[in-house]
């Protein structure tokens, strides 16, 4: 989800003290240990957790471990979590990874502590807890622990589990007695779906509940101030864009720095940067319709009982019952014959397959990109006659 070009990167400085203060207990209203933040898909959200906001935790004397649960989606998420701890705790050892790797270290500690690197997480091994406050007392530092895409973690019970044992950690680690200054382990929470992160928060059965999910700040139009301008700087001066007309595309795409940058280069290689403005003038259309691409050759590719599902869940959001006897009628209408719960299993778990739909380890459903909800909204309202 890159905030930038291959070579142009925008950073958010004030943004990152800003998270900082809050985890840390730097803000007036003392420290939030736990953060869930949520921006659409590629908007530039884990470009600054890995290139402002964990520098800045790092000056202030905080050890950072970052993982991203969808860097592998076949992985179970809690192991993910426990190999990112096991590589700051062979770090902080002052062992590169590899070579750990290549000389068999297992066993980190301090003092008499020694934790086994291997089953960190797994049954009679380390708990997290335990990982995590040696990390703590190996380093001597706090430790921030960054989890991106975080709602993935609930798509299996072990996933869930971690995030149960995380804020145990939590809890644990910051009644300590050296946790008098400030929280020893504070968490960050991110998602690009924020129903589905919101499922880690709301419920008492649930690892964070009572917690908020905030939505981070999209960038704005001092990305594509500075974003232009170092365009220009590369262009022939008579093929240069104007800054309000990228912001206005900016816009219109969602504010999705990969999609704005193919467009402008498409625009300047093509036609020219004049015909920015030409296309703004004449409507959005177009613009959008590069975000929109890949929803239609999706959208193309499904059968009818699986589009029926996907708009019946779009519908229903968060009291989507895939099996009732409500959604049943609802497919068969849409597709034109009885449609019974066989059926229904088949065309949710292609879905599912083709990483369109996302089921929790507790049978709730939501689309993976939210995205597709905009477009599917928009395609029904184009569809629809206008009746005023």
């Amino acid at each position: 989800m890159p905030a930038s070009t291959s070579k142009f990167l925008f950073h958010r400085p004030e943004l990152a003290r800003q998270i900082a203060d809050r985890l840390t207990g730097d803000s007036p209203f003392g420290a939030e240990p736990t953060l869930c933040l949520t921006a659409p898909r590629r908007t530039g959200k884990s470009t600054f957790l890995r290139n402002d906001l964990a520098p800045e935790l790092e000056n202030r004397h905080i050890e950072v471990v970052y993982v991203d649960l969808w860097s592998d989606r076949n992985a179970d998420p809690g192991h993910l979590i426990a190999e990112a701890i096991k590589q700051a705790l062979r770090r902080a050892e002052g062992v590169p990874v590899r070579v750990a790797r290549s000389v068999g270290l297992s066993k980190v500690g301090v003092g008499a502590t020694a934790i086994d690197l291997d089953r960190i997480g797994q049954p009679q091994g380390a708990t997290l807890t335990d990982a995590l406050g040696v990390l703590i007392d190996r380093t001597d530092k706090r430790v921030a622990l960054v989890v991106d895409e975080a709602q993935h973690a609930i798509v299996t019970e072990a996933g869930l589990n971690a995030m149960f044992a995380l804020k145990a950690a939590r809890d644990t680690l910051n009644t300590r007695e050296d946790s008098a200054d400030g929280p020893n382990l504070v968490l960050v929470l991110t998602g690009s779906h924020r129903d589905k992160l919101g499922r880690l928060v709301l419920g008492r059965d649930q690892p964070f509940y009572g917690a908020s999910v905030q939505n981070f700040p999209l960038l704005g139009r001092d990305y594509t101030e500075a974003y232009t301008a170092w365009l220009n700087k590369r262009l022939a001066a008579d093929n240069r864009f104007e800054p309000a007309d990228v912001f206005a595309a900016f816009d219109i795409v969602g504010r999705r720095p990969e999609i704005l940058a193919q467009i402008l280069k498409d625009i300047a290689l093509d036609n020219g940067a004049g015909e920015l403005r030409k296309a703004l003038s004449t409507g959005a259309e177009t613009l959008r319709g590069r975000l929109w691409q890949d929803y239609e050759s999706a959208w193309s590719s499904l059968t009818p009982l699986q589009q029926a599902v996907i708009k019946r869940l779009v519908t229903e959001e968060a009291q989507f019952t895939p099996f009732s006897a409500a959604s049943l009628a609802a497919y068969s209408s849409a597709v034109g014959e009885p449609v019974e719960v066989p059926s229904v299993q088949a065309a949710i778990e292609a879905l599912r397959r083709d990483n369109l739909v996302w089921r929790s380890a507790r049978g709730q459903y939501a689309l993976e990109d939210q995205g597709m909800a905009e477009w599917l909204k928009g395609r029904r309202s184009e569809e629809r006659p206008d009746q005023t």
